[in-house]
């Protein structure tokens, strides 16, 4: 290595030392303890909300830890009824005849005499003239009114 590579490693060394202790000698004992104006129209406000809170936080202020948290034991308890019943659960779906064994048109007409087919009926179930009619009605109504007649200056 040549004595310019030396120089200019040693000067990269340097400065970054000198960042360092800049820094450290900057951000040493830093207290921030401002005053109040005693001009302000503020000022005993301020004191007073400084002088209530001078102390806080306080460990007696702090809410205390939970005693009624359960316990690691009575949890894996919980899991351990809930993964039964979930067991349970999937026995009796499986146990579920999923497929239709019977006739389907004999399984659909047993669905449809449980409905009354006049409240089931589709809206197209009206006649033509029907359709007309309420169209047209429609139409009489959606008309724009008459112009008013304005008086003229």
């Amino acid at each position: 290595m040549t004595g310019a590579e030396m120089n200019v490693f040693l000067s990269k060394k340097t400065i970054l030392f000198a960042a360092m202790a800049l820094s450290a000698g900057a951000g040493g004992c830093v207290s921030f303890d401002p005053d109040t104006d005693p001009t302000s129209a503020l000022a005993p406000r301020v004191q007073q909300l400084v002088d209530a809170h001078r102390e806080y936080p306080r460990w007696a202020d702090f809410p205390a830890a939970s005693t009624d948290t359960p316990q690691p034991a009575q949890i894996a308890g919980r899991v351990n009824v809930l993964g039964a019943e979930n067991a349970e659960l999937a026995g009796q779906v499986a146990r579920i005849d999923w497929t239709m064994t019977g006739d389907a048109e004999a399984f659909a007409e047993s669905i449809n005499r449980r409905f009354d087919p006049a409240r089931m009926a589709p809206i197209g179930a009206q006649t033509p003239q029907e359709i007309e009619a309420l169209a047209e009605s429609l139409r009489r109504r959606a008309a724009a009114p008459p112009p008013i007649d304005r008086p003229r200056p």
